[in-house]
């Protein structure tokens, strides 16, 4: 019965994600050479990637592979809006399957990582990087692809274990290749570890074991502590060998320097759209990436020349870098459920570990540890930084704040109370409309003039 179940259920879980992959590339793809300039940092990643091309010596203020990658999109397509642009549509296309696959990997549960990759295609803050030529969703794509093989490779072992943990030191060394924010989502890995390893478990049975979500305590110190490091620090630094021999003035450690040095010297308010890391969760202050007026749906855009007058403008274009304002309220606050669930329940276990010997194997605690910990991790680090921050740092956490919201529902959805399957099933729905709603500042798509508060709400948005 249950081999009969698993080859019903196999292409409707397959049908699924293509389906979410269709939407997600099409979404992407769309008007993909709408804009033909230059927008927001593609006047530095652009730029950076077409030097490597032609050989020209520069400064970067970031690790290189991101620029490496839209380097190979200019020479396949041209140095053009669609040419350099397409690699991050087909990237940022990639990562609700990636967050999809995460989910899986964490239960083992079809629904659920339909659930989380359904979310992550709704987001507009991904939807908006990944239409242009910005590095982001590399730096997301190799991490979440790092964290996917750890877990897969914990279920292994011999020679498919150590291969999976040396994919995923590679996937993590291309990470930070990307920014060194990347490191964000190793130190998760390790924050969830750490906190596992001081719960009080004992010994347990074998078929305990073999549950996805306690496999975290199994990944050996020397996995840890030295194989992932070793391959990961190797792969950072090779990929600095084309930089190095096209800049041949600096040396690597050299180059860690003036970085450094770079990112201290930005001022805490050096750009309008600077904001402090802790109201990203709200969504207080999205980044404006494209804005202009037109009289006529008709002009080619950018309108050169001087600023219409206020009067005279008919059509807005604005690109804005935010998500989709629901699902990340909504996230936010299963995020907040989540601390409150894993505390409660890690009190009643420290408490009397043997009286809540199966709470402390369930699922119900250690999904909230996992995401929790990677959420922590790739947010609070920014509450120490203090130069001009963006809401675009706050990407990767946002990620398992939505896996925190994908968790909740799908456990509504197969409550056996019917109030709660009603919730869930409204929330996934108004997440789904306010896509449609705020899509068009996503896609830069024209709107009159008179509807400009309809997609800004606060005066912070704009």
């Amino acid at each position: 019965m249950s081999v009969t179940h698993q080859k019903i259920a196999l292409p409707w879980f397959r049908l699924g994600l293509l389906c979410i992959w269709f939407l997600s590339l099409g979404l992407r793809v769309w008007g993909l050479n709408r804009f033909n300039t230059l927008v927001f940092d593609e006047i530095y990643f652009a730029r950076f990637g077409n030097n490597y091309l032609n050989h020209t010596p520069f400064f970067d203020a970031h690790p290189p592979l991101g620029k490496y990658l839209i380097a190979v999109s200019i020479a396949l397509g041209g140095f053009n809006p669609t040419g350099y642009r397409w690699m991050n549509a087909l990237v940022g296309s990639l990562l609700p399957l990636l967050v999809a696959w995460l989910a899986y990997q964490l239960t083992q549960r079809r629904s659920y990582g339909l659930i989380a990759g359904f979310l992550a295609a709704m987001d507009g803050l991904l939807l908006v990087e990944s239409r242009y030529a910005l590095i982001n969703v590399y730096l997301l794509g190799f991490g979440l692809l790092g964290q996917v093989l750890i877990l897969a490779a914990l279920k292994r072992r011999g020679i498919g274990r150590i291969l999976g943990m040396g994919l995923a030191g590679i996937a993590f060394g291309c990470c930070i290749a990307v920014k060194w924010n990347g490191l964000g989502l190793l130190l998760g890995l390790y924050l969830t570890w750490m906190v596992a390893k001081l719960l009080p478990l004992g010994q347990l049975k074998q078929s305990l074991v073999d549950r996805p979500w306690l496999r975290i305590r199994q990944w050996h110190l020397l996995e840890l502590g030295v194989l992932i490091p070793a391959i990961a620090a190797l792969t950072y630094g090779l990929l600095w060998i084309p930089h190095l021999q096209q800049n041949p003035g600096s040396d690597l450690l050299s180059l860690q320097r003036q970085i450094l040095d770079y990112h201290k010297g930005i001022a805490h308010q050096a750009h309008t759209y600077c904001s402090p890391w802790y109201s990203w969760p709200l969504m207080l202050r999205p980044v404006s990436y494209f804005y202009q007026r037109a009289i006529e749906l008709s002009e080619p855009m950018p309108v050169i020349g001087p600023s219409l007058p206020q009067t005279a403008t008919r059509w807005i274009y604005d690109v804005h870098a935010m998500g989709n304002p629901l699902l990340w309220w909504f996230s936010s606050l299963a995020m907040v459920l989540l601390v409150v669930l894993l505390v409660q329940r890690c009190y009643r276990i420290f408490r009397s570990p043997q009286a809540n010997l199966a709470l402390l194997q369930a699922e119900g605690v250690w999904i909230p540890l996992y995401l929790v910990c990677n959420y922590a991790a790739n947010l609070l680090p920014w509450a120490g930084v203090s130069r001009c921050l963006f809401i675009y740092h706050y990407m990767p956490a946002s990620l398992f704040s939505f896996l925190g919201l994908a968790w909740l529902l799908e456990g509504g959805l197969k409550s056996g109370k019917q109030g709660e399957r009603i919730v869930s099933i409204t929330l996934l729905c108004l997440v789904a409309i306010a896509l449609v709603y705020w899509l068009p500042i996503f896609l830069g798509l024209p709107f009159p003039q008179s509807e400009f508060r309809r997609f800004f709400w606060f005066p912070s948005w704009i």
